[in-house]
């Protein structure tokens, strides 16, 4: 009896055995088939996040955020022009802060612009994207015409705006010339003008423009490398200012090769005039008649030399100027479209009819014009160049917009927002303290 209670219990045991075995070998499996998915997850996460880096820092800042013709403007190259302009930027608030005395208000009024320009990231990136594109027609146009921007020519333009001209002597600024009078000059009303001895004045000459101090190798190179080492702050390199300069240089070089391809002329139909200027039209109704019963250059000489004690310098008062030898465009811009009209048009040494101009608040005044000289004449060197510049902007726009140009708007999430304008540009200003002042006493005595 007691043998078979062993078997039984023997049996039993081995039963459990296997059961125990079973569920061990299946808890094995389970833990196996967790840890090879746990370990494709692992493999998979680290699969996607190595993707993601990969394509973050190796793909992506290849791609291309525009094309112009068969070139292309990378994320990379883009982002970092970013950053260098915000930098640039922030640097000349800086500066400017630092020359009001730390007065963030002053600078806000005098810079408000930039400051906002910093906040609104994208259209940032959009204009400095805009401008790339710009700058990448000019290279092509220069490459076109066999035209290079070379490393000397950067550096050349570097030390020259340091004042560092390698121990020659900096390029002398034009002298300036006088002004010719027109014809007929103006004699003033009254004696002609004497110094304290008795004797005629003598006309004023013309002061040459001084040159700049050239600065010594140490000095440039200290400069210079201080510089760096605040673009360096922003996280800025030194080939994004050098690339700035190329362009700078290459857009120079563009203006003088168009001006001769497209035979810009030198010279312009140029006039002088003289004009009185009213406040009402009435005033200027009566001055036609007293033009009509004297001469123009009367009734000019008259307000000219009015006395300032005759005036009324709470209200606006008659005007008389004149203009030396402008072009109908340079008239156009300083004056106006319906002077320039009147300039032109009006048979020489004859008053001009009352020309009506609105300015830009909204008020009227109303001028009479003469004509006292046109003739052929040479540009000056302003009105040169600003043609010059036309001249470029309208080819620039044309290539623009003829289909060569295509933005890819994948730059629109990738802003780059640093570096970060200081808060210190966006605090109110302190409000200047109200003084009070008390109130004087009565003494008696």
């Amino acid at each position: 009896m007691a043998k078979k209670k062993q078997e039984v219990e023997q049996s039993s045991e081995q039963r459990q055995s296997r059961k125990d075995v079973l569920r061990d070998r299946k808890h094995r499996e389970q833990m196996r088939t967790i840890r090879i998915g746990v370990i494709i997850v692992i493999i998979l996460l680290a699969v996607v996040i190595l993707f993601a880096l990969v394509n973050e820092y190796i793909i992506s800042p290849q791609r291309e955020v525009a094309t112009v013709a068969s070139d292309k403007i990378t994320l990379q190259d883009w982002q970092n022009r970013v950053r260098y302009e915000r930098a640039q930027r922030i640097m000349n608030l800086e500066d400017q802060l630092e020359m009001l005395n730390n007065d963030v208000g002053m600078v806000q009024q005098f810079s408000g612009q930039t400051i906002n320009e910093l906040r609104s990231y994208e259209t940032f990136g959009e204009s400095v994207l805009d401008t790339m594109a710009r700058e990448l027609i000019v290279f092509q146009a220069l490459k076109e015409r066999g035209i290079e921007i070379t490393d000397e020519d950067i550096q050349q333009r570097i030390e020259e705006s340091f004042n560092y001209f390698a121990g020659d002597s900096p390029p002398a600024n034009p002298t300036p010339t006088d002004e010719p009078a027109p014809t007929p000059s103006i004699t003033p009303i009254g004696a002609e003008e004497t110094d304290a001895a008795g004797e005629a004045t003598p006309e004023p000459t013309s002061v040459p423009i001084p040159t700049a101090t050239p600065v010594s190798a140490e000095s440039f190179q200290q400069e210079f490398t201080d510089m760096i080492g605040r673009l360096n702050g922003f996280g800025v390199d030194e080939a994004q200012y050098r690339s700035l300069i190329g362009g700078s240089i290459a857009a120079e070089r563009l203006l003088d090769v168009l001006a001769e391809e497209e035979a810009l002329p030198t010279e312009d139909e140029q006039a002088s005039a003289f004009m009185l200027i009213y406040p009402s039209e009435e005033e200027a109704q009566n001055a036609l008649t007293d033009i009509g019963a004297s001469d123009f250059l009367t009734v000019w000489n008259t307000v000219k030399n009015a006395p300032a004690e005759t005036q009324d310098l709470t209200a606006a008062t008659p005007t008389a100027s004149e203009i030396l030898w402008q072009t109908q465009d340079g008239i156009t811009n300083s004056y106006g479209p319906e002077i320039a009209d009147a300039v032109f048009n009006t048979p020489l040494n004859e008053p001009s009819g009352i020309v009506e101009v609105t300015s830009s608040d909204g008020t009227s005044y109303y001028l009479i014009t003469m004509t006292t000289g046109l003739e052929m004449r040479p540009l000056s060197d302003n009105e040169l160049r600003s043609r010059k510049i036309e001249l470029l902007s309208t080819f620039i726009e044309e290539k623009m917009n003829s289909g060569e140009v295509e933005i890819n708007d994948f730059w629109r999430n990738h802003v780059p927002t640093r570096p970060i304008l200081d808060p210190k540009f966006l605090q109110s200003p302190t409000p200047t303290p109200v003084v009070t002042v008390a109130p004087e006493t009565e003494t008696t005595e």
